[in-house]
C-alpha cells in the first residue's frame, strides 16, 4: 500500500477527512517551500499538492498564476522542487506528496526521467492538469511503472460515461472540481456539489477530493461533510502573497488557515 492510499485508509479508520492544500513550489522564495512544508503537516495537512510552476497556467486564476510568475523569477524548476521533496523525505515519510502543474515541464524534462526522478526523491502521485485519460495511455504506464499515481479531474460538466473512463484510469483519489472557470473563482454551492458526488462514487471506488472555491473554515466543513478530501489552494496562495515581502512568517500565517479549517473539518466530521 503506498502513502496515498495508507493516508486515506487511515484517515477513513479514523473517521476523519483528509485535508490537502496546495502550494506552488518556490514561492514567492525557493528557500520558503521547504519550511512551509513541514509548517503544512504540523497544522494538520494530510496530503500536500505541489504546484509545478508553469508560465502558462491556463486553469488558475489570477492568484495562483501570480505565484507561478514569482516561483519561476526566483529560478525554481522542475529539478530544483524535486530536490525539494528529497529534503523534504529526510524528515518525513509519511506524508504524501502529489506534483499538481502542466504537461509542458514533464515533457521537457522526459516522461522516464522525470518519473524515475520523482520516485527517486519520494514523489506519491502526479495531476497533469491538461493530460486527460485519453491522451495518457502512452505514458501512463512510465508513472505506472515508478508507483506513482495517477490523479485525473472531474467536472461539472464531466458525462457519467467520461466519469467511467476516468474512475478506471486514476488511482490515489479522484479531484472534483466544483466550480465552472479557473481557481478562486468563485463561491461553491455545497448542495451541488453533494448531489455531483455521490453522482461520481458511483463510477469509481476511488477516495474523492473535492477542490476549487475552498475559501476558509466553513466551505471547507461543508465539503467535509460529503467528499473524502478537500482540496484548498488560492486562498493559502494568497496568504503567500501577501507576505512576500516578508516571507519568513509565510508558514505560519499559511498554517494558521490549515488549523481553522482542520478544526472546523474534525468538529464537524459526523454531519
Amino acid at each position: 500500500m503506498n502513502r496515498i492510499a495508507k493516508r486515506f485508509a487511515d484517515l477513513a479508520a479514523s473517521g476523519r477527512k483528509a485535508l490537502i492544500p496546495y502550494v506552488t513550489a518556490g514561492d514567492p522564495t525557493p528557500d520558503v517551500t521547504l519550511p512551509l512544508l513541514q509548517a503544512m503537516v504540523a497544522a494538520g495537512a494530510d496530503i500536500i499538492e505541489l504546484g509545478m510552476p508553469f508560465s502558462d497556467p491556463m486553469a488558475d486564476g489570477p492568484v495562483i498564476q501570480l505565484a507561478c510568475e514569482r516561483s519561476l523569477a526566483g529560478g525554481t524548476s522542475v529539478r530544483s522542487l524535486l530536490d525539494t521533496v528529497a529534503n523534504f523525505r529526510k524528515t518525513d515519510d509519511d506524508t504524501p506528496i502529489v506534483l499538481m502543474g502542466y504537461l509542458n515541464p514533464v515533457e521537457a524534462m522526459g516522461y522516464e526521467v522525470f518519473a524515475q526522478r520523482c520516485a527517486e526523491v519520494g514523489v506519491d502521485g502526479v495531476l497533469i492538469v491538461d493530460l486527460p485519460p485519453e491522451e495518457a495511455l502512452d505514458v501512463a504506464p512510465t508513472f505506472r511503472e515508478h508507483n506513482l499515481d495517477l490523479v485525473f479531474l472531474v467536472a461539472p460538466t464531466t458525462t457519467d460515461e467520461r466519469m467511467e473512463l476516468i474512475g478506471k484510469a486514476g488511482s490515489g483519489y479522484l479531484y472534483y472540481v466544483s466550480l465552472k472557470g479557473v481557481t478562486g473563482a468563485a463561491t461553491l454551492d455545497p448542495v451541488e456539489v453533494r448531489g455531483r458526488v455521490e453522482t461520481i462514487r458511483k463510477h469509481t471506488k476511488l477516495p474523492i477530493g473535492v477542490g476549487f472555491g475552498i475559501k476558509d473554515a466553513e466551505s471547507a466543513r461543508l465539503v467535509s461533510q460529503v467528499a473524502d478530501g478537500v482540496v484548498v489552494g488560492s486562498a493559502l496562495v494568497q496568504q503567500i502573497a501577501d507576505n512576500a515581502a516578508n516571507p519568513v512568517v509565510i508558514p505560519e500565517k499559511v498554517a494558521a488557515v490549515l488549523r481553522s479549517m482542520r478544526e472546523a473539518m474534525d468538529n464537524g466530521k459526523a454531519g
